[in-house]
């Protein structure tokens, strides 16, 4: 294994090798993991976040702006709040962070993020698209801190339709910040209030509004044919620098909140570009590579879709599937998508039509509300701002073009680290485990190799013998016969 020689890495080796794995990974994916000595000199220049706001600019500090965000995030985005209007509708307004504010274009900053295009989260590190000072501080909507934000202001009817939007400037104050997890247990009754939300008056029942507005939005848009996937995200858990567990994460009502009104948010951002008859830059899922595979599934648990993609049909499927089997709904879920095929970036031009996100059922998809940690959304910042000042385009359509692929490009090849760190993070927990059996699904079938998910602990690895006639989607038992934590392999045999 490498230049690690014991058949146990000692546990307190844990994070260092996996750290070096992750730098080895990106470097061997043409991502820096570094900074350079222009970049870092040009954040020495920065004093403090950008606080000027022009005229124009609204000043939303006394609003009760939260985040809502992972236990251990410190890349604030966005913040939300809502207002409750006439007739049932409600006002949400989503504050992005302005990244471009302090990170100009063409800087050796923007240099570093143009190249990466995308923080890396690995198991053992994190490699920020931007450097901590700005990430997690002078570009990051921190609780308590004066920040210039872009608003995407949206007024959301009784029946979860956008009945009007806008965008603007202006200046605002995080209030509370929050964790997915603690209110997500709340608002589903499984939990208590978390304190932090009892000291900011008028909270509580600002975010249940926030709830109500959300789950209006999901389901209008599921009647529209978006589709109702759930996977399984492991997330590794350490006791100081001691790998202990895969602990598996779950969609809940808190992350609801903030997937709706970003994929609502995301909407406007696009429609306001093309209002202005600016180009945008779209994320999109075409068309499923592998349908026909998607109508045998089906067929699988009795159910018949038409021979042609239909997201509408799919998702009725998906909802019968559920219902019929809860437990097992994120392993067909995490089938669907890997037989649905990769997302990519297009440029939408003035006048052009857009693709559209099949899986979100949405045509208007330009990805905004993320400027710390994604390239595509500071470049849609640069365009919306813009936009708003009335000055001539940040981009010209040619470059534009070529940042769509290299993003698209970069984003794989950032995944690409991230599922080899960990692999090899999953690599450690089962060494010690050879000879085990465990229930599984296939999860990839191919040329190059057959792949299958445990049901638990949620860790992939390569099917190298009795693979035959096996397809994604299928079941079996295995047993795990070889693990190398270096190269991030772990095999299994099939055993029925």
């Amino acid at each position: 294994m490498g230049d690690i020689m014991t058949d146990n890495i000692n546990d307190r080796q844990h994070r260092s090798i996996l750290r070096r794995i992750a730098r080895r990974a990106m470097l061997e994916r043409g991502l820096l993991p570094e900074f350079s000595l222009q970049a870092r000199a040009e954040l020495d220049g920065i004093r403090g976040p950008a606080i000027r706001a022009e005229q124009s600019t609204r000043d939303l500090q006394n609003l009760i702006w939260c985040s809502i965000d992972n236990d251990a995030s410190r890349d604030l985005d966005q913040l939300t709040v809502a207002e409750a209007m006439p007739g049932g509708a409600v006002k949400i307004l989503v504050a992005i962070a302005d990244v471009d504010a302090l990170v100009k274009k063409q800087s050796a900053l923007d240099d570093h993020a143009r190249h990466n295009t995308t923080s890396v989260y690995t198991a053992a590190e994190i490699f920020p698209m931007l450097p901590e000072k700005l990430s997690t501080d002078l570009t990051s909507l921190n609780y308590e801190a004066d920040r210039l934000a872009i608003v995407v202001e949206m007024i959301i009817a009784e029946d979860g339709s956008l009945q009007s939007s806008d965008i603007y400037g202006a200046t605002v104050r995080n209030r509370a910040k929050l964790a997915y997890n603690s209110v997500a247990d709340w608002l589903e009754g499984n939990g208590p209030m978390p304190q932090v939300i009892g000291k900011v008056d008028g909270l509580d029942e600002n975010l249940r509004l926030q709830d109500r507005a959300a789950q209006k939005l999901k389901a209008l848009r599921h009647v529209h044919g978006a589709l109702n996937l759930e996977t399984i995200e492991a997330r590794p858990v350490f006791d100081g620098d001691e790998l202990k567990d895969l602990e598996a994460e779950r969609k809940n009502r808190a992350k609801e909140i903030i997937e709706d009104f970003m994929i609502a948010a995301n909407g406007v951002a696009a429609r306001y570009l093309a209002s202005k008859m600016f180009p945008s830059l779209r994320r999109v899922v075409r068309t499923p590579k592998r349908w026909d595979r998607i109508i045998e599934l089906a067929s699988d648990h009795g159910f018949t879709l038409p021979q042609k993609p239909d997201s509408k049909a799919l998702e009725q499927f998906l909802i019968s599937a559920k219902a019929a089997d809860p437990l097992r709904f994120p392993d067909l879920s995490l089938t669907v998508i890997k037989l649905m095929g990769a997302g990519e970036y297009v440029v939408e031009l003035p006048g052009g039509s857009a693709t559209g996100h099949f899986g979100l059922a949405v045509r208007d998809y330009a990805h905004s509300t993320a400027p710390n940690r994604r390239y595509p959304d500071l470049i849609t910042q640069r365009l919306l701002k813009a936009a708003l000042a009335g000055s001539s385009l940040p981009y010209k359509n040619d470059e534009l073009q070529a940042l769509a692929q290299h993003c698209t490009e970069e984003e794989d090849a950032a995944k690409k680290v991230e599922r080899q760190v960990g692999k090899s993070a999953a690599a450690m927990l089962l060494e010690s485990r050879i000879g085990e059996r465990f229930a599984a699904i296939v999860t990839g079938a191919s040329d190059k190799g057959t792949w299958v998910r445990l049901l638990h602990p949620p860790i992939e690895g390569r099917l190298v013998s009795g693979f035959g006639g096996m397809d994604v989607g299928h079941r079996l038992r295995v047993e795990l016969i070889h693990t190398d934590v270096e190269r991030g392999y772990i095999d299994f045999k099939s055993v029925g």
